[in-house]
């Protein structure tokens, strides 16, 4: 038992690390940038890309994803420190220093780049790390602490990932993927403003001007319900632009009126409750919205 102690506990110690530097990247997030890259792929090929291209594709994006978060956690770990829902974090909890989560950061952005711009092109590797530029300066540093727009603004650059994805596949943008580019940056401040709701007082003690911290919840849920409206009108913009079908427009129809319809219930209940329900469902509904489009198109062009 003592001969194999050292040993296991070398193990234990190094999988704890890993744990830690996976935790940098924020895997969830991660997850759901990805959901809506791969069938932009789809809906850019009118069809089923390369296994290559597809796989090249979204392992640049999660690395990109992955250093940006990262970032955002060095930046942020003061504001994570108090809030109850980051606490637990590793820059919080010591698990790891800030230099070395830093470089971490750094060297997976730089892998991005090279692996988009080698395995794809350089007009996706180009947008990729932009958006993390954008997200790390203008979001993190800049408006998260300032601004009570700061997710509004700051959120465009989780809709950058379709914007690789159609590039990876067309080596070009257009209306198409722009008006999907709008779709999500227009679907980020329902979703994350109903989060902030949840963590109202969490926001507050950090002296972070999320709109739910410095606005009534009858203000918040107004914005919400403005903010789905035009998501939902987006989405059907979005059927003669990108040539959709019927599968699309439909599936765009009944999801986009259940979230409308989410939204006037926050807005009428005014609660925590009814925020979750809705910050739950947003997420359901952009997975369910994307998965849409590409059955769309494998039904019409297969």
């Amino acid at each position: 038992m003592s001969t194999f102690a050292p040993a296991l506990a070398g193990i234990r110690s190094r999988s704890a690390k890993i744990r830690s530097y996976l935790a940098l990247t924020k895997p969830r997030i991660i997850e759901l940038l990805l959901v809506t890259t791969l069938p932009t792929m789809f809906v850019a090929r009118r069809g089923v890309p390369s296994v290559g291209l597809m796989v090249a594709t979204l392992a640049g994006g999660a690395l990109a994803a992955g250093g940006a978060n990262a970032m955002n956690m060095v930046i942020d770990r003061d504001i994570d420190q108090v809030m109850h829902r980051t606490r637990n974090r590793p820059l919080v909890t010591g698990e790891l220093e800030p230099l070395a989560a830093g470089v971490f950061a750094v060297c997976l952005e730089v892998a991005a780049f090279l692996e988009l711009w080698f395995a794809v092109n350089l007009l996706s590797a180009l947008l990729a790390v932009a958006a993390t530029l954008f997200y790390v300066l203008v979001y993190t540093i800049w408006l998260k602490r300032t601004s009570s727009q700061n997710i509004v603004i700051g959120g465009a650059a989780g809709a950058v990932p379709v914007l690789v994805g159609w590039a990876a596949v067309t080596d070009r943008l257009g209306w198409a993927p722009l008006v999907l580019f709008a779709i999500i940056f227009v679907w980020t401040p329902p979703h994350f403003w109903a989060l902030a709701v949840r963590y109202r007082d969490d926001y507050q003690a950090a002296h972070v001007p999320m709109l739910p911290a410095v606005a009534s919840l009858a203000k918040t849920s107004r914005q919400i319900l403005a903010y789905t409206v035009l998501m939902v009108a987006l989405t059907i913009v979005f059927y003669p632009v990108g040539h959709m079908g019927i599968l699309y427009l439909a599936s765009a129809l009944v999801l986009g009126a259940i979230f409308v319809l989410n939204a006037l219930r926050l807005l009428r209940e005014q609660s925590p409750k009814a925020a979750m329900r809705l910050f739950h469902y947003s997420i359901t509904y952009l997975t369910m919205l994307f998965v849409a489009m590409a059955g769309d198109v494998l039904v019409r062009f297969h």
